[in-house]
């Protein structure tokens, strides 16, 4: 795994483990969702949906998501939306919204809170449930298949929507395999046949509808065995009952011809009365707080910090924090910043005594969020291991290291070297007993003995640290020195310049040469 080559994210199949008496909204980032509620249809989201459940749906509820999917969960409370929202459904979250969720995941996962951050604004979203239909192509013309065989049979059930052949009777009539025929609608219009069919016949209901036929006849005329069935899915797919877009229809003036008429069902259908776009993410801070297991921390938008004891721990855009157990501390976020908790670690499985960072590339943020997500809800994998983000971060830290010192290419060397980087500030940076030709591998390809470049490496970590402004007793402990004093004195020898007189000089570069 390589810096910017994240694991991929895994299927996740979850069911309701929460005991909160509190409603639910599971919103969908990337990739697909299938969302089953008890007593209710089914929820397909794609990224940019979700779908809201009331307190009362308790734990009758299973998400299953496709790989690569980042599906975050909201806890709101139980007065939010209570008023109209008494079941399951369906919402769309419009542009600008969506670092405004990940914050809200972000204040009901951690200690953090801020003025400008209520509750009352998701109740808005719901309430109006976005500026496009959750299914855009469902308004409309349904995507065409393009093999010959699942393109003659969307284009029969366009003209006739009502027929009910099964997949081998359709698969005989265009002279393809069930198999085949089922595939093809799935790799060329992402739907199943059966979700394709059923897009299709409430494509032509809002047409019928819309020309003022009957609800119970246009259930009949597109092919569903009953009005409840039908209702239902209208229900899911458009927010409103059959019944109710119907009325609508009637009460606005009448089109002047069938171009008009799509226009105004469009918007209909795409909920004009979309929520403004949030303002500005306010600035949030956490009380004064001690942990028991050391937090690590991602900022992912913006920038933040952690400020322990006298010293204030930078948070830029994509750098990682562990911040160590036992230690009074507040972390915050500045305006138009988000962070979120990865997971924690154990004294016992980390040894850090001082914040330690690692710097993330954009390439990581899907898989820090999924991360995030399966650290602090319900929603992961069911082999989840919590230690799982110690050594990553570790891989990181140990990548991001390789890159400062000579690395040996022999795997077995090379191995080592990456086994000690990992282990400097976190397990104290022993040595490594490795045998004969590992030692002879490192002077042949690193110029130097395993011994000599334990030193050297230790020597160019601490370098970095004393030029980002860590205190010469913070590094020494971070590289592995029991004593300040033997670190300083190892250091000087190493670069001709005490800890202290080289922090000093590096401050003074950046003073006069910011862009250096």
């Amino acid at each position: 795994m390589g810096i910017d080559q994240p694991p991929p994210i895994p299927r996740v199949r979850s069911s309701g483990l929460w005991d909160q008496n509190e409603h639910l909204l599971l919103w969908v980032r990337t990739g697909s969702a299938c969302v089953r509620v008890a007593d209710h249809p089914e929820f397909r989201l794609a990224a940019g949906e979700g779908v809201w459940m009331p307190v009362d749906v308790g734990d009758h509820w299973t998400i299953v998501t496709e790989p690569g999917t980042v599906a975050f969960p909201l806890l709101t409370h139980p007065t939010v939306a209570a008023e109209a929202l008494s079941e399951p459904r369906r919402f769309v979250v419009p542009d600008g919204w969506q670092d405004r969720l990940i914050q809200n995941f972000n204040l009901t996962v951690t200690p953090l809170a801020g003025h400008g951050y209520s509750q009352d604004a998701l109740a808005d979203l719901l309430r109006r449930p976005g500026s496009r239909p959750p299914e855009p192509v469902r308004a409309a013309r349904p995507v065409m298949p393009r093999a010959r065989g699942a393109r003659e049979v969307a284009a029969e059930l366009l003209r006739n929507p009502a027929l009910d052949l099964t997949v081998a009777q359709w698969a005989q009539k265009v002279l393809s395999s069930p198999r085949t025929l089922l595939r093809d609608f799935r790799a060329d219009t992402g739907l199943t046949f059966e979700q394709w069919r059923l897009h299709c016949r409430l494509n032509a209901a809002v047409e019928y509808l819309a020309a003022g036929h009957s609800a119970d006849r246009v259930a009949t005329r597109v092919g569903f065995a009953s009005l409840n069935g039908f209702t239902r899915a209208f229900k899911q797919q458009f927010r409103q009952t059959p019944h109710e877009f119907g009325r609508t229809i009637a009460t606005r003036p009448a089109a002047s011809g069938p171009a008009h008429r799509t226009d105004d069902l469009l918007r209909i259908m795409r909920a004009a009365d979309t929520p403004a776009v949030p303002e500005a993410l306010p600035a949030a801070r956490t009380p004064l707080h001690t942990n028991h297991v050391h937090v690590l921390i991602w900022t992912y938008r913006g920038s933040g910090y952690v400020d322990l004891g006298e010293h204030r721990y930078q948070q830029e855009r994509g750098v990682a924090t562990w911040i160590p157990a036992g230690f009074e501390h507040t972390a915050g976020v500045r305006e138009n910043s988000i962070s979120l908790p990865l997971g924690n670690a154990g004294t016992g499985d980390l040894q850090l005594t001082e914040p330690l960072q690692a710097q993330f590339s954009p390439a990581w943020d899907d898989y820090l969020m999924f991360c995030s997500i399966s650290a602090r809800t319900p929603v992961r994998p069911a082999d989840y291991d919590p230690a799982h983000v110690v050594d990553l971060f570790t891989e990181q830290v140990a990548a991001q290291r390789a890159l400062s010192v000579p690395m040996p290419t022999d795997s077995r060397a090379r191995a080592a070297a990456m086994g000690y980087l990992r282990s400097i500030g976190t397990s104290g940076g022993s040595g490594l007993d490795v045998p004969a030709e590992t030692h002879r591998a490192f002077r042949e390809q690193a110029g130097m003995s395993f011994a000599r470049w334990r030193y050297a490496a230790r020597m160019r970590i601490a370098r970095d640290l004393l030029a980002g402004g860590a205190k010469p007793s913070a590094v020494a402990r971070r590289v592995g020195y029991a004593h300040l004093s033997t670190f300083s004195a190892a250091f000087t020898r190493f670069h001709d310049l005490s800890p202290r007189d080289y922090a000093a000089r590096e401050s003074d570069r950046r003073d006069g040469h910011p862009s250096t």
